[in-house]
């Protein structure tokens, strides 16, 4: 009924640390003569007791009900309740104890009691109770709390009524026709609820009966009426799909709904119901105002989850594109999280017909989040230029609206969006060859705004690469030459340094003297050198090319060698080879290196050149003025042909993550599964086991009465060597930071089993979020038990578990049957994860922990040991399959996988073969992995220590050493 009701009045009771157990004599004492208080103390005493298996004397039961069944203190009729539910009621023959006679008729006393809440806190207990001799003379009281003036009473009676029908039919078997007559009259929402759900349980036709007498004023119900009326029509139209077109109104009328719940219930239920596009419509339409209007991120996560899952069915897509700007809404949320997934969705919704539209909205975006400087808008602008990329890529024509908005990214601070822009210029210039002219102009207009050396040379690479005709490649030499500024660097920068070392003028030195006054915005007076101000005046008029050099990045002048080669090859086939023209070029470009070099050497730069920058740029120079037959071809042509692999190795990525994936437990249907119990196996006596396991199935086997299984099995045959006393099975289901275990026990015994309870221990980043609830069982019973586990990391951890139970009552010994651990594997929790290059970088130098793994293993393949460790921890390889491939005796890769809980792990190998290179030698090196998280990054390593020591099929790689 409610989720209150369900539950054990006891689980809200959290035994203290300290508590010290009292002997039956202080407890008598207290119950005798204390007050309320002391009674109820006592009596929270020996509820303590009774939930931790401690026995208490046989007359303790007849002093609760002399001195604290007649109170009417509420404290002391609430903890009674909780001693009643738990306590045992039969004996050791499983009859009733006569002292619940008693009890049962102050049981009738709070039925009738002028006060609601020790009615209706009573009528919650009943719902518990498993004994109907109890319940059967309450019967005329629980129905007289019907009609009760207020309506927690009222609640309650259709709750316990409900119970008692389910579980002892044969108490009131008229409780349908009854309820349904209530049913008529009840004004109240949540009685009508707890009354419409009974009718929906057990007898669906009577529930039906009145959603049709009242479909027209759905509408006007509350929300938790509303939310059952939406499960049984659900239900109903399940099981009969002819009744859809007679309830379909009423769920499209529920979608309107004030109640957030009711409408996502209404739209999820309609959906199942019909495919007409007007229902996908409104149905989508729905969880979109659903998302714009909760202020939950995890709502809006979750209800996006289901517009995800809506688009996966092909029939919705066509209807979704229509609503693309209608998701779009959903960017005003602050969550990252939820603006990357609805991003997602509408690239993979928009067509040809709303693209536009969604570029223009996305323009509005970038420049919105412009005016905001935080590291999450920095992250949301890079997801922006992203979905831009893709949308490019996607529709070709509208790159010419798109690429001067990205083009505007180069001189962002941000230096990781800068970096997808240049992925995107990249791409489409090679995609895209109508477009390239236009691309390539807007590259050229924006490089003398960019902030960053590494951007700067990534632009200069796409223009030296691509930039094919005589006035493109000048375009580009004139556009290096400003960057760089006056030639020779060296000697424009000492003259430069003298130049402002020369003795300043009257006026100048006067003008220097004399300090301006400022005024700051605290009020208070600074003052500002007129000579620093020429200084910072003259740092920034600096060009950028030439700023970066001075700063010592030698690299980017290594990377412009390069550019300038490919230039000069492609002016050289344009113009010819030894032309005036041509050979002018090339001196230019010579200038230029020779200029840098110079620089390199001089020490006026922050930092010197390194000894690989400083051949690179002279072998270049050496190409550029000699020519080498062997190496034209190779700046050139090559370089084009490794992105061409590059990018359509990305594209074949791209499918495979888009397409559906198999898991790692994907079961192919016609696998035949293998039962130990049916299996064919023969015990002491020769008796074939699966027969004898089957006929106990069926129930046709005799079975012993004697309950000491370990006797019984030495007499008789009839027991399997399996089999305990108890059998027990977990399922274990991860959610998120949650594992719950929903645990199967079966009493395989003829006798009853009182107090069954599963204690667990765990041991890891493991937290046991509740005590499971006892419970008994009679002959060849079963329950479910469920306990949920609190994960605090991503880290290996086992559960130990045992069930404990009584025979014979409270006075007979405790058993115990010990259970298998349930080992909480990290691989549980790990999937492949796919990130860019860009984002690698990113992770890698923001996560905090490092495990340094030594590669030890018998594999003396390179490669078959990197697959090897991919499979073994679920990590995907991102390094592209060209740049690993040969018979190199070095490989380096990275690897990165996700945590359902929204972690990630990265890892690098770094290994090589020792010499000399042939099928013998191992490999060394190590692996480094890194994660936000301790646990996963420790957890992750040994994981891979114990995998470099196995093969692919599970078996041990390493045979161990046995002892004398």
């Amino acid at each position: 009924m409610g989720s209150t009701s369900e539950l054990p009045c006891y689980t809200l009771i959290h035994i203290p640390s300290d508590f010290e157990l009292p002997t039956d004599q202080q407890l008598r004492e207290k119950f005798e003569k204390g007050n309320d208080k002391e009674k109820a103390e006592a009596l929270k005493k020996l509820i303590y007791m009774i939930l931790n298996g401690e026995k208490f004397g046989q007359g303790m039961l007849m002093f609760v009900i002399r001195f604290c069944l007649p109170s009417n203190d509420h404290t002391l009729k609430k903890l009674l309740l909780i001693f009643w539910e738990i306590v045992p009621k039969t004996d050791t023959h499983g009859k009733l104890l006569h002292e619940m006679i008693l009890v049962c008729d102050a049981y009738r006393k709070d039925l009738q009691h002028p006060n609601e809440f020790v009615r209706g806190s009573t009528l919650r207990f009943l719902c518990k109770l498993k004994e109907p001799e109890l319940l059967e003379p309450l019967m005329p009281a629980i129905r007289a709390c019907l009609e009760h003036r207020h309506s927690y009473v009222r609640r309650n009676a259709v709750c316990a009524i409900f119970t008692i029908y389910r579980n002892f039919e044969f108490l009131i078997p008229d409780a349908p026709e009854f309820v349904t007559e209530y049913l008529e009259t009840e004004q109240d929402a949540s009685c009508k609820r707890n009354a419409f759900m009974m009718l929906l349980h057990v007898d669906q036709a009577r529930a039906l009966d009145y959603l049709s007498g009242c479909i027209d004023s759905v509408g006007q119900f509350g929300d938790i009426l509303q939310l059952v009326i939406v499960e049984l029509i659900y239900k109903v139209c399940h099981t009969n799909p002819n009744e859809c077109a007679r309830f379909i109104r009423c769920v499209y009328n529920l979608l309107q709904s004030q109640s957030p719940a009711v409408r996502y219930e209404a739209a999820g239920t309609l959906v199942t119901l019909t495919t007409a596009p007007a229902a996908v419509k409104a149905a989508a339409s729905a969880y979109i105002d659903l998302i714009v209007k909760e202020s939950d991120n995890n709502v809006k996560l979750i209800v996006l989850d289901r517009l995800v899952q809506l688009r996966s069915n092909s029939n919705n897509e066509r209807v979704l594109q229509g609503l693309v700007m209608d998701i779009l809404r959903v960017l005003t949320s602050p969550g990252l999280e939820v603006r990357k997934k609805t991003l997602n969705l509408a690239l993979d919704l928009v067509s040809s017909r709303n693209v536009e539209d969604m570029v223009m909205f996305l323009k509005k975006e970038i420049n919105k989040s412009a005016s905001e400087a935080s590291d999450e808008n920095g992250r949301y602008r890079q997801a922006l230029v992203q979905t831009l990329h893709s949308a490019t890529i996607k529709f070709p024509d509208v790159a010419p609206t798109i690429v001067p908005v990205l083009m505007e990214f180069l001189s962002d601070s941000n230096e990781t969006a800068a970096s997808y822009v240049l992925q995107f210029v990249r791409e489409a210039v090679h995609k895209l060859p109508a477009l390239k002219e236009t691309i390539l102009a807007s590259l050229q207009e924006g490089l003398m705004s960019i902030r960053t050396p590494n951007i700067f040379m990534s632009a200069l690479w796409i223009l030296g690469t691509y930039c094919d005709s005589d006035n493109s490649i000048l375009a580009v030499l004139r556009l290096v030459k400003s960057a760089l500024g006056e030639l020779p660097i060296v000697d424009s920068e000492i003259n430069e340094k003298e130049g402002g070392e020369e003795h300043p003028t009257e006026a100048t030195a006067e003008k220097k003297s004399a300090p301006r006054q400022l005024v700051t915005a605290d009020g208070t007076y600074a003052t500002q050198s007129a000579l620093s101000s020429k200084v910072v005046a003259r740092e920034v008029e600096k060009p950028p090319l030439r700023r970066f050099l001075l700063n010592g990045e030698f690299f980017l002048g290594a990377a412009l060698a390069t550019v300038l080669t490919k230039l000069a090859q492609q002016f050289t086939d344009n113009n010819g080879e030894g032309t005036d023209r041509s050979n002018r070029f090339r001196a230019e470009c010579i200038l230029i290196l020779s200029s840098i070099i110079h620089l390199g050497k001089s020490g006026l730069a922050s930092e010197g050149v390194t000894e690989d920058d400083l051949d690179r740029m002279g072998i270049t120079v050496k190409l550029l003025a000699q020519g080498i037959p062997e190496l034209d071809g190779v700046y050139r042509d090559q370089c084009k042909k490794s992105l061409e692999l590059m990018l359509a190795a990305k594209n074949v990525n791209r499918v495979v993550d888009s397409s559906v994936k198999k898991g790692k437990n994907f079961v192919e249907v016609d696998k035949t599964i293998s039962f130990t119990q049916l299996s064919a196996k023969a015990n002491a006596t020769g008796e074939n086991l699966f027969d004898l396991s089957l006929s106990q199935a069926l129930g046709t086997a005799p079975k012993t009465q004697k309950f000491d299984f370990f006797r019984a099995r030495k007499k008789s045959s009839n027991w399997p060597d399996f089999s305990d006393p108890i059998y027990a099975e977990a399922y274990v289901n991860v959610n998120q930071y949650d594992i719950v275990l929903d645990v199967l026990i079966v009493n395989q015994t003829g006798d009853t089993l009182q107090n069954v309870s599963l204690e667990l221990a765990t041991v890891g980043d493991l937290k046991l979020v509740d005590k499971p609830t006892p419970v008994t069982l009679a002959p060849s019973d079963f329950s479910n038990i469920k306990a949920t586990v609190k994960v605090a990391s991503t880290e290996n951890g086992v559960i130990f578990s045992t069930i404990s139970y009584d025979v014979r009552g409270s006075t007979s010994d405790r058993n115990c049957v010990y259970l298998q651990d349930i080992k909480i594997d990290i691989m549980d929790y790990i999937v492949p994860g796919t990130v860019t290059d860009v984002e690698f970088r990113q992770m890698w130098s923001d996560f905090e922990w490092e495990n340094k793994v030594n590669v030890a293993t018998p594999i003396l393949n390179l490669r078959e040991f990197l697959t090897h460790l991919s499979t073994s921890t679920n990590m995907k390889i991102l390094t592209e399959d060209k740049a690993i491939d040969g018979d190199c005796g070095f490989l380096a890769a990275n690897l990165c996988a996700h945590s359902i809980f929204g972690e990630d792990a990265l890892a690098n190998v770094s290994i090589e073969k020792k010499v000399p290179l042939d099928e013998s030698s191992p490999i060394f090196g190590h692996i480094r992995i890194r994660a936000k998280s301790q646990g996963m990054c420790l957890t992750l390593g040994d994981k891979i220590s114990s995998a470099m020591r196995q093969r692919r099929d599970g078996l041990p790689l390493l045979t161990p050493i046995q002892g004398k």
